[in-house]
């Protein structure tokens, strides 16, 4: 039965980046319109700045891109994303793919499933909606026990019982997260999402070259914005020496012989 409700799905890390324990770099995008911090910056100069730190991404290494409304404070609900931010995020998107040969994913704050979806299709990089736009050739990474999420609303329900519901409504990847942005995520908190689900388990925030080889022990893979910035700080642009440092780590975890464990 279980098979039924939850069936074995391919490993959609290893589809989309074809190497083991994968590195997704954030493009936190500048504020865009209709955002409160939008003060009239130029379409053009906001996705030059993106395409910028995709750039950076890129010579250090990175296997993949993640662009996100970041400066977008504070963030609308996702009833209330504006058509604005879709066509922005799309203009954004559009420019990335033809400029960077890397795998691209979208995340619309906050909680902008529709949203994301509709500018991963238009720019080639929720679920009914998914299959109205006969866009199933995109992947859903999805958050267990979220960062900055209210863990009150949830707290009694266990790790185990929410990673569950990410595979009920049909994740391909799910994610591990510190608290906040930046802050290091729980081995622990992988280990438990690992045991629920035989589905990828990458971590979420926090990924450093010191802890790189900790973490991917146990995770499939990591996204990581803050500690590649400048000084360590997500606003800050990328640092494509802080990049290369971090994936030269990397190469060495993937070619030590591994195992996929609890």
């Amino acid at each position: 039965m279980s098979d039924l409700v939850f069936p074995q799905k391919p490993d959609s890390l290893r589809e989309i980046f074809g190497v083991p324990k994968p590195i997704i770099g954030m493009v936190h995008l500048r504020p865009l319109p209709g955002a409160p911090r939008y003060e009239g910056e130029p379409m053009s100069a906001i996705i030059d700045s993106a395409v910028a730190d995709a750039a950076a991404w890129r010579q250090g290494g990175i296997d993949g891109l993640l662009m996100e409304n970041g400066w977008d404070l504070p963030f609308a609900k996702p009833d209330d994303i504006g058509h604005e931010t879709v066509g922005a995020m799309t203009a954004i998107g559009v420019a990335l793919v033809r400029e960077m040969p890397l795998p691209l994913g979208v995340n619309c704050l906050a909680n902008g499933v529709k949203p994301a979806l509709a500018i991963a299709k238009a720019a080639p990089a929720a679920l009914r909606y998914r299959a109205w736009l006969r866009a199933q050739g995109i992947r859903i990474f999805a958050d267990v026990h979220v960062k900055h999420g209210s863990h009150a609303i949830v707290s009694d329900r266990s790790l185990a019982e929410q990673t569950r519901d990410a595979l009920f409504f049909d994740a391909d990847v799910l994610i591990a997260t510190g608290q906040r942005t930046g802050d290091a995520t729980d081995i622990e908190e992988v280990r438990g999402i690992r045991s629920a689900s035989s589905l990828p388990v990458i971590v979420g925030s926090g990924l450093t070259a010191e802890n790189a080889a900790e973490l991917l022990k146990i995770a499939d893979g990591a996204i990581v914005g803050s500690w590649a910035k400048r000084d360590g700080v997500w606003w800050n642009s990328v640092d494509s020496e802080r990049v290369r440092r971090l994936m030269s780590v990397v190469r060495g975890i993937r070619q030590a012989p591994t195992s996929r464990g609890v």
